[in-house]
């Protein structure tokens, strides 16, 4: 078998060679499809109503490479998609004709553990983490009705309801919050409000953790409502999405590869309160890695005008290359070695244990 040292320089060539084209993918505004990228490059490609799925080899180990939605520089997501593109044609090109197989999905969820050995993303960030945190979330919806025979206002039980959960807010763990917007105030000014209704983002660190939160908020709700003269009904309307599951063998194999590209990384620091994706919900299924990588100084804030700027600057190119071959070298390391994927099924065994 060839020498990890041997195939990790040609996954630093195969990026090299893809610089030019990959920074071009990710300084394209009109939001370049890879379908030809990979049908060019053998995968089988299979677009879908939600995005596509494409594969190149056959059988285990299989590593899964995510691909965002949309390539939206606001959210770093352009050079995203173009380091993970990069990746997972540098990695299909050195395996060619190994055992296993690479999986691109983009928009589409990541098959389980039937089917994958591994999922490979990042996010594109303000900090250099060797793994991202991402909250379990769902969403509330509070309803509130006046009762029958002496008018009761339903705008009144909702407002104590954002009452008691400000309340509630102030004693909230880190890493948890809950964010609520009125979605029915009434119809006039000149009528006492028969419905009111609101909905409420909930995150917390883990799911259970979620699931006790939901549980504050229907009783802060339901205590409104009985102290109003009103009827409350919350419903979890989702869709859920879960914690994220780091994987250890994965995010240490990960930033040793991306210390080697010129990059140094720390683990994430405790407390704040973590955003969500749906890549959390893929973390629990199979062994994920999910780093970030910062493009931007930790004074700044994704999502923001400086932010979009810092994803089209000469950094986030530099970040796009670095990632891109870290991501690849960790690929081409499980595709060679199973004792290094059973490794990783060991440590997501552990995390969930521990959960």
């Amino acid at each position: 078998m060839e020498a990890d040292e041997d195939r990790h320089d040609r996954v630093d060539q195969e990026i090299g060679a893809l610089a030019g084209p990959l920074w071009a993918f990710a300084l394209d505004r009109s939001g370049p499809r890879a379908d030809g990228d990979l049908a060019r490059a053998g995968f089988t490609v299979t677009r879908e109503s939600r995005g596509l799925l494409a594969r190149c080899g056959e059988g285990r180990p299989c590593v899964a490479f995510r691909l965002p939605g949309d390539t939206r520089p606001e959210l770093g997501h352009n050079v995203l998609t173009a380091a993970v593109l990069g990746a997972a044609l540098a990695t299909a090109r050195i395996t060619s004709g190994e055992p296993g197989s690479v999986l691109v999905t983009e928009g589409v969820p990541v098959p389980g553990a039937d089917e994958v050995d591994a999922a490979l993303t990042f996010r594109a960030g303000v900090h250099t983490w060797s793994w991202a945190p991402l909250a379990a979330r769902t969403e509330l919806r509070v309803s509130v009705q006046g009762r029958s025979g002496p008018a009761t206002d339903a705008l009144a039980g909702l407002v104590q309801t954002f009452t008691a959960v400000a309340a509630l807010r102030s004693r909230l763990a880190a890493g948890t919050s809950v964010q609520g917007i009125v979605t029915h105030g009434g119809e006039s000014t000149d009528a006492v409000p028969e419905f009111a209704e609101a909905r409420f983002g909930l995150r917390a660190p883990a799911t259970a953790a979620l699931d006790r939160l939901v549980a504050d908020v229907t009783a802060a709700a339901e205590g409104a409502a009985l102290a109003t003269g009103t009827k409350a009904v919350v419903e979890r309307i989702g869709p859920d999405h879960s914690h994220f599951r780091e994987n250890p063998v994965l995010s240490a194999r990960f930033a040793t590869h991306l210390a080697a590209c010129g990059i140094h990384s720390t683990p994430p620091e405790p407390g704040g309160s973590p955003g969500w994706s749906e890549v959390g919900d893929v973390s629990v299924r199979v062994p994920t890695l999910h780093p970030s990588v910062a493009i931007l100084d930790p004074d700044h804030a994704v999502g923001t005008p400086e932010f979009a700027a810092a994803a089209v600057s000469a950094r986030a190119r530099s970040v796009l290359l670095a990632t891109g071959a870290a991501l690849a070298r960790t690929a081409v390391d499980l595709l060679a070695h199973p004792a290094l994927v059973s490794q990783a099924w060991d440590g997501f065994t552990a995390r969930s244990r521990q959960e």
